[in-house]
C-alpha cells in the first residue's frame, strides 16, 4: 500500500470512528431525555449506531493489517 492510500485509510478510519461517535451521542441523548416516552426510537437508532461502529471497525482492521505490511 502506498503512502498516499495509507493516508487515505487514516482518514477515512478517523472520519467513521467520529461518525460512529455521533450515533452513540445520539443513544445518550435518547437514553437522558426521551426515555421512556421514546422507547419506539431504540431499534433504529441502535441500528444505525451498530452499522456505523461495525463500518470503522472493518476499515480500522484495514488499517491495522496495512501498517503492520
Amino acid at each position: 500500500m502506498s503512502e498516499e492510500e495509507l493516508r487515505e485509510l487514516e482518514k477515512e478510519v478517523k472520519k467513521l470512528k467520529r461518525i460512529s461517535s455521533e450515533w452513540a451521542g445520539q443513544v445518550h441523548d435518547l437514553v437522558e431525555e426521551r426515555l421512556p416516552a421514546g422507547y419506539a426510537e431504540i431499534p433504529a437508532l441502535a441500528q444505525s449506531t451498530f452499522d456505523a461502529c461495525q463500518a470503522w471497525a472493518e476499515a480500522n482492521a484495514r488499517l491495522m493489517a496495512a501498517q503492520k505490511g
